[in-house]
């Protein structure tokens, strides 16, 4: 199952790499660089994602509060979802929260991670 896992995953990211990175979107809207956060995360009330959480209401929640089985570290990181916090985790998972499960390397253009924060902080 891992390997059809990866396999599927990485046909999602390969098919993604042509977004480009620096394209933009109205506040409130979808940016194109959310693509490659949506393969693994549903952003509609209600709806189940099947490799990630749902991201509907994230904003101002704790990180882990849902029945999404995170890893341990987010578990104890204690975060609460502001627009700093999730334009740092956007950037850098790893470094954000050492020991998580997200395997994104983290958008590394800062206005492309600030348009995905917004735009997490929208959806309620």
């Amino acid at each position: 199952m891992k390997k059809a896992f990866g396999f599927t995953a990485g046909l999602g990211l390969l098919a993604l790499a042509s977004i480009p990175a620096t394209a933009s979107a109205a506040p409130g809207q979808k940016p194109p660089a959310f693509a490659m956060c949506a393969v693994c995360h549903k952003v509609n009330a209600g709806e189940k994602s099947a490799m990630g959480p749902n991201l509907w209401g994230v904003g101002g929640r704790k990180a882990a509060v849902s029945t999404f089985a995170y890893s341990p570290a987010l578990k104890q990181s204690n975060i609460t979802w502001t627009r700093d916090k999730l334009i740092a985790f956007v950037t850098d998972p790893r470094k954000t929260v050492p020991g998580t499960k997200m395997v994104y390397a983290g958008q590394k253009d800062p206005k492309v991670a600030a348009q995905i924060a917004d735009y997490l902080l929208s959806l309620k």
